[in-house]
């Protein structure tokens, strides 16, 4: 079965509802959990996350607050991977070595910095081999054949495909251009070894995820699981019934199991 990667901003709107949210999307069947630390000016987020940065920063949220959600996150789902994703300025401030190593301290296994690319990356490929992080880089359509070639002879063990240019959340349309892109980010580099593929931007159906499952090995939701929270985060027993199902919709598990 083809793995999920859910999006969540940490204690978005409140610690409880996003640890309820996280729980629910777990017991949808989600492999990684994907905490975006709120930042103040995202490039590649969309309304609904873009809103729930904004929400979480008025009421005073810090890097620290993140930190914390995230280690209760490892400590209360040991067997779901934390993929940490957040902008370049939030891990530059404190020095991204440092930054890497409370990553790590807190329960991280990987880092996913959507403005920090693989070739100018501010030295986060060596914090994070330091600090034995795995370091997702962001691959999307519009790269020329040398760049994505130049990222798949990295070494880089999973990649994140961005399904189409843009910023996250609105509607995308799983077309020939987009499997040609996913086929392309498969092929060997030169080792001979193959990334593991997760393919994102957009997806909120099980049609769209079906669409791309023979061409990944995986699919990350954020925005969809966002806008849940946003209309059901006064009714948690609701709004944890529909995390669960969409979770397990998209992923393609039986929601009678």
């Amino acid at each position: 079965m083809k793995k999920l990667m859910s999006h969540l901003v940490a204690n978005y709107p409140t610690a409880e509802i996003a640890f309820a949210a996280a729980k629910a999307l777990v017991a949808g069947g989600t492999d990684i959990l994907e905490i975006q630390l709120p930042f103040s000016d995202p490039s590649a987020d969309g309304a609904a996350i873009q809103n729930a940065c904004s929400y979480v920063l008025k009421k005073g949220a810090t890097t620290k607050d993140g930190f914390d959600f995230i280690a209760k996150l490892h400590k209360s789902f040991p067997n779901v991977q934390i993929a940490l994703m957040s902008y370049c300025s939030l891990l530059v401030a404190p020095g991204i070595d440092k930054f890497c190593q409370k990553a790590k301290e807190a329960g991280v296994s990987a880092l996913i910095i959507p403005d920090l690319p693989f070739d100018c990356d501010e030295g986060l490929y060596s914090a994070c081999k330091k600090y034995e992080l795995e370091q997702i880089p962001v691959a999307a359509p519009s790269m020329t054949e040398i760049r994505m070639q130049n990222m798949l002879d990295k070494g880089f063990s999973t990649i994140y495909a961005a399904l189409r240019v843009g910023i996250t959340g609105t509607s995308t349309t799983i077309d020939e251009e987009t499997i040609s892109f996913l086929k392309r980010l498969s092929r060997p580099n030169k080792d001979g070894m193959t990334a593991r593929i997760y393919g994102g931007f957009g997806i909120n159906s099980k049609e769209q995820s079906e669409a791309i499952f023979p061409y990944v090995d995986g699919v990350i939701a954020g925005s969809v699981f966002v806008r849940i929270i946003d209309k059901e985060k006064d009714n948690l027993e609701k709004m944890s019934t529909l995390l669960t199902l969409k979770a397990k919709e998209i992923k393609g598990v039986d929601s009678t199991n």
